[in-house]
């Protein structure tokens, strides 16, 4: 199976902006474990400006373009060398591939995307892919990184986009402020009544959120590939998902429906 894991930045740091390490050096063993079993999997990880911050010690998120690309060229270093080291103690190579929408939207540089992806999955290696914060302007930005591992899973022609954030799934309400909220296990159709469910932001060093979730879940299951959301804050659930257990909720892509 050819899997995309998209990993948030409240999965990844602390509320301080700095490395949750415990949970990130488990997810990089389960990764590393579906990988030894048969899977190919591409990783797309927000991160870079939340860790920025804390490396930087700017105590939040900036609002002006220089300092947020100043943290995300301080935070995605710490990123990068963080999985590095990580993956090698699995024995596993990765690659860093910083995009822009410029790259995503052009005819020809999609299309060097799409072929360096796949020839690094041929040689075996892990691609980790981000949107590149650093140079990104309002003209070429992506936005956020939902989208982007929804543009990655169909451009790499993915079986399955896993979005693993703070939160359990999509629910019948917001689950912050509604006791009645409930989680919905399975969506077969994205409609209205789907997208109306999108309300709310992401976490306060994060861009993305359920609104941006949704879109992405278009996206991958119009183009045949199923998407789960799950909570992050227990990487073992990589595996149930991957097994097809009732994991957060369930898109599934148009091709899947029985």
């Amino acid at each position: 199976m050819r899997i995309v894991i998209k990993v948030g930045t409240s999965t990844l740091a602390h509320a301080t902006g700095r490395l949750n390490i415990r949970r990130v050096e488990e997810m990089c063993k389960v990764i590393s474990d579906l990988k030894n079993c048969g899977h190919e999997v591409i990783l797309v990880s927000s991160g870079a400006i939340g860790m920025g911050v804390g490396k930087l010690n700017l105590g939040s998120r900036p609002e002006d373009i220089p300092t947020k690309q100043a943290a995300a060229a301080v935070g995605q270093c710490e990123l990068m060398y963080t999985y590095d080291k990580l993956f090698s103690e699995y024995h596993h190579t990765v690659a860093q591939i910083l995009l822009t929408g410029y790259d995503v939207r052009g005819e020809e540089s999609h299309a060097h995307f799409c072929n360096t992806l796949s020839r690094l999955l041929e040689l075996g290696a892990l691609p980790i892919i981000n949107e590149n914060d650093t140079v990104a302007t309002e003209e070429i930005v992506i936005g956020d990184n939902d989208s982007l591992a929804a543009i990655v899973a169909v451009s790499a022609g993915a079986d399955l986009l896993i979005l693993l954030s703070d939160i359990d799934g999509l629910f019948t309400a917001d689950p912050h402020s509604s006791a009645d909220a409930t989680l919905i296990p399975e969506v077969r159709v994205i409609d209205q009544s789907v997208l109306s469910l999108g309300g709310g932001h992401g976490s306060a060093l994060g861009t993305g959120g359920m609104a941006t979730k949704l879109h992405a879940a278009e996206m991958a299951t119009a183009a045949g590939c199923d998407m789960v959301i799950a909570n992050g804050k227990d990487p073992d659930v990589l595996y149930d998902i991957v097994a097809g257990k009732k994991v957060g909720t369930r898109f599934l892509a148009k091709g899947n429906l029985k």
